[in-house]
């Protein structure tokens, strides 16, 4: 297993380097664009939990109008083709985030995980993984719930937990290389 990581951890970060020089044009204008589009910087940080339960700050970009505090037209846009995940070629190159993992979330979910549950936080979160590709559309999920914080909270999150564990004991460059290609397939739907 130690090999995996070494070559996903090469993998990961020659790959961010490749894309952060390829996209940077593109990268720098949708930056401009979510500046003016949301009244802001055009970037957005939050402090997520990583690896092992260690806090890092994670990059996208601003899809939240700062004083309207809706999504943008364009920011819909920016999620819907993820566009808005691109800053995380930044948290890969710097090593707090894997091409593929768990999303990375908020405090009070990853880092109060009890028993084997915990066993999730060993893995790097990722800018994709089988659960994200399966709740591609969780927004539209939780919005017809009468009580969303507690759907995520009693069905969502555990599920993909579960699925989470399953990636973990299954983990393998060609499982990673898997995932990314249905991530593309998805985005490019």
């Amino acid at each position: 297993m130690s090999q995996y990581k070494y070559w996903k951890n090469i993998f990961d970060a020659t790959l961010a380097l490749i894309l952060i020089v390829f996209l940077m044009p593109l990268l720098i204008m949708l930056i401009f664009i979510a500046g003016i589009d949301t009244a802001s910087g055009g970037l957005f940080v939050q402090k997520r939990i990583g690896q092992y339960g260690k806090p890092f700050m994670i990059y996208k970009l601003r899809t939240i109008h700062r004083k309207k505090r809706a999504c943008s037209k364009t920011g819909l846009t920016l999620r819907k083709l993820k566009l808005d995940e691109l800053p995380q070629l930044f948290n890969i190159l710097k090593g707090d985030m894997s091409f593929v993992g768990p999303r990375p979330d908020i405090e009070g979910y990853y880092d109060r995980l009890k028993g084997t549950d915990r066993e999730v936080l060993e893995l790097k979160p990722g800018l994709t993984c089988e659960a994200s590709i399966e709740y591609r559309n969780e927004e539209s999920l939780l919005k017809n719930q009468d009580d969303p914080l507690k759907y995520n909270d009693e069905v969502l999150f555990p599920h993909k937990v579960k699925m989470n564990l399953l990636y973990l004991k299954n983990r393998s460059l060609k499982n990673d290389m898997k995932i990314m290609w249905k991530t593309l397939v998805v985005i490019l739907k």
